[in-house]
């Protein structure tokens, strides 16, 4: 298992826009992904669940991954979540 902390870097959040890029980002990966939220964890390719945690700006949240893959998936959500999704 790989797992990183980041910083939502977006004043809004991972509301639905941001929120399916995420999920399309992570569905690009065979591993299993997780976004956790103090302590909460959910799937992170579904999008009921990543936005059942109400990330707003400037929240911690932790990104893991267990597959083949994890490190990869990881390290681009990672990434995806510090490019601020473009907006």
């Amino acid at each position: 298992m790989y797992i990183k902390e980041v910083v939502v870097q977006n004043q809004v959040g991972l509301h639905a826009r941001p929120a399916t890029f995420f999920i399309q980002k992570a569905n690009e990966y065979k591993s299993s992904i997780w976004i956790e939220r103090e302590d909460r964890r959910v799937n992170a390719k579904s999008l009921l669940g990543v936005l059942s945690l109400g990330i707003t700006g400037n929240t911690p949240i932790k990104i893991l991954a267990d597959g083949a893959d994890e490190t990869q998936a990881v390290d681009a959500l990672v990434a995806l979540v510090q490019s601020g999704f473009a907006e």
